[in-house]
């Protein structure tokens, strides 16, 4: 009620307030006032807290600790969320199908499944406006009319957009590569000057990104496998480095929708109904073209793409194209020169993992590529093949 008896009163919209300083402050929505700067990306905000933990990103703190794990979270609500995975809180259930959630923010989303009354004619879905109809329809139809005028890529909504912006808000004046923390950018620049900030407490080996150093730990972690995986599930045995590792994997004992055919348990009838597809071999979804046909709709829906040529996923440093999203993520290597898969015989990087699997056979001699014509073996399937080219034309000579 304090909106309307309060006695500061806005001459835009006529909304109340109790004092002097919250009417200023409301006022800033009217006139687009931002005052608070960021001093590292300009960024521009109304209120001066907005702007605190907007600092935050560059800064990297992180003051809100799980007391279970020790993860440290950015926002308070983020840790207040990540303490459900410990303590196992679905609370929140959609009472048309049972669905679970871990906070209320998420079941009002799904909720619109089931009340909106503005129904999609393609697949069903109903949305609680006609706006998030017109935007969900872009789905559908693939229009994506918000482009960024930096790389030209396309989203179907304003706030992706935004969100991309930040890539090229961190540029290398070496390469002009864009990244969107200022962090991310640091250790980039260690490609060019060759500096290595991140150092191994173990054998003090430096290393120029965080991720190569945490590829690196698992060496050591190899070495003393039963004290670092020291949370082990009481079900299975199986062990874990952490403690929320631990309590995703229990979701697979004490779902409550269990699997006839193998025991494992689901989390909801949805995913029971999915899983159960393995045993049965039911592919319900079918390709128009080819008619191949997949378990799930997502599958299908890439594997559209090898028939339409459609390839949504662009790097921004070369413009090359991927169908899939992991595709460019390892396309991005190329780039960064990122290699996480390390031997640990020889310690040769790799940046794929299946780079890794061939090269390990070089050191336990395992060749599983078997020629059928002479039993001759090959450690890799292309060695095997140019092998049998050479029978052929031995053979035709």
């Amino acid at each position: 009620m304090n909106i309307h008896r309060g006695k500061y009163k806005c001459a835009e919209c006529g909304k109340c307030y109790v004092s002097n300083f919250k009417l200023v402050v409301h006022r800033r929505i009217h006139s687009g006032e931002k005052p608070f700067e960021c001093t590292v990306c300009n960024k521009r905000f109304r209120l001066q807290h907005v702007l605190a933990r907007h600092s935050r990103i560059h800064t990297g703190e992180k003051p809100y600790t799980c007391h279970v794990c020790g993860k440290a979270f950015t926002y308070g609500e983020s840790l207040k969320d990540h303490m459900r995975v410990h303590t196992q809180e679905n609370q929140y259930t959609c009472t048309q199908c049972e669905k679970r959630f871990l906070c209320q923010n998420s079941l009002y989303e799904h909720m619109n499944v089931h009340r909106g009354k503005f129904k999609c004619t393609e697949c069903g879905m109903y949305c609680a406006t006609n706006f998030k109809l017109v935007v969900h329809k872009r789905i559908h139809s693939g229009e994506k009319p918000f482009e960024c005028t930096v790389c030209s890529k396309r989203f179907t909504r304003q706030h992706h957009l935004v969100r991309h912006n930040r890539i090229h808000a961190y540029k290398c004046y070496e390469c002009s590569m864009s990244f969107s923390q200022s962090g991310h950018l640091k250790d980039h620049m260690g490609i060019h000057t060759g500096e290595k900030h991140y150092k191994c407490h173990v054998c003090n080996k430096t290393f120029i990104r965080c991720q190569n150093l945490k590829s690196h730990m698992r060496v050591h972690m190899g070495k003393k496998h039963t004290e670092e995986r020291q949370y082990t599930c009481t079900q299975c045995e199986k062990r874990f480095l952490r403690q929320e590792l631990l309590s995703q994997h229990m979701n697979i004992h004490r779902g409550k929708y269990r699997c006839t055919e193998c025991g494992k348990c689901c989390d909801s009838n949805f995913k029971l109904v999915v899983h159960r597809r393995i045993h049965s071999g039911e592919k319900p979804f079918e390709c128009t073209v080819c008619s191949k046909r997949f378990t799930q709709s997502r599958l299908l829906v890439f594997h559209s793409r090898i028939h339409s040529g459609e390839k949504p996923y662009k790097c921004h440093v070369c413009n090359k194209a991927f169908p899939l999203s992991r595709k460019l993520k390892i396309h991005m290597r190329v780039h960064t020169r990122e290699k996480p898969y390390k031997c640990s015989v020889c310690n040769k990087a790799f940046s794929v993992s299946g780079s890794l699997k061939r090269h390990m056979r070089v050191h336990t001699g395992e060749r599983p590529y078997k020629c059928s014509v002479c039993n001759k073996s090959f450690t890799t399937s292309s060695h095997m093949q140019q092998h049998k080219r050479c029978l052929v034309q031995w053979s035709t000579d």
